[in-house]
């Protein structure tokens, strides 16, 4: 079980939970109960910005991350992303 688990509040929608990191600033948040809408979520000086993906975006953004990992070696991050990946998906 992840024991860093992330969650911020979006203005419309509510509780999102983090799926996964993208970039040193950018992470996918999913709702935290339906697992529908999917958001990429910017961090900046300005602070946080939102932008709505489609669930198959998110599913390609979540698939390039597991490649990346598994490309890297890191086999742990990998492991748990992939559990991620198939409770959303499949």
């Amino acid at each position: 079980m992840n024991t860093n688990e992330t969650y911020i509040n979006h203005p419309t929608f509510g509780l999102l939970y983090r799926v996964c990191i993208i970039e040193s600033n950018q992470e996918i948040f999913a709702t935290l109960y339906a697992q529908r809408l999917f958001f990429v979520v910017t961090v900046s000086e300005e602070g946080l910005t939102f932008e709505s993906k489609s669930r198959s975006d998110a599913r390609l953004m979540i698939e390039n991350r597991l490649r990346k990992l598994r490309r890297l070696g890191a086999k742990e991050d990998y492991s748990l992303l992939n559990e991620t990946y198939k409770r959303i998906f499949q």
